[in-house]
């Protein structure tokens, strides 16, 4: 078999019809459009429009606020570090913000690291973050290690 030989299946395909070539071709005269108004004009774009009636994204209310001061952290888990110390790429003893990044366990440290208790801990981890959460610090001091946190807590900022 050739690429010559191939053929779509029988009433598969069917021919495009031609518009506006005569009134005997079933598509004549108006093409289909109807007559006059803006869609039988050429270059029609009213996507969105309702004819002058207010349109529905225009109606709806609109919800959410993102607060200009909101903070955007980062986050990795216990689990994540604990693979990456038996991996040799982190040195348990000081974890800090940069060595995360260096390590590749955190991309990008935007406005600080969170650290969060999904996973075990690894043993005597000394670790320098932006801010935990409760239980990820019970985590590593129940595994034996400190956690020191450089963020302001939820407490320091209602005062």
């Amino acid at each position: 078999m050739k690429l010559n030989d191939l053929s779509p299946a029988e009433g598969s395909t069917k021919k495009r019809m031609r518009v506006g070539r005569g009134v005997g071709s079933g598509k004549g005269k108006t093409a289909g459009r109807g007559v006059k108004g803006q869609n039988a004009r050429s270059g029609v774009a009213v996507n969105g429009f309702e004819g002058g009636q207010m349109p529905i994204y225009m109606r709806l209310p609109k919800r959410g606020f993102t607060a200009p001061s909101s903070k955007t952290h980062a986050w990795v888990n216990l689990g994540r570090i604990a693979k990456a110390v038996e991996a040799g790429n982190l040195d348990a003893s000081d974890v800090t913000e940069a060595t995360l990044v260096a390590a590749g366990l955190v991309r990008n440290v935007r406005d600080g690291v969170r650290l969060l208790a999904k996973g075990d801990a690894p043993k005597k981890l000394k670790i320098t973050v932006t801010g935990a959460s409760k239980a990820a610090v019970e985590a590593v001091e129940k595994a034996g290690g400190t956690v020191t946190i450089t963020g302001k807590s939820k407490d320091a900022a209602a005062e």
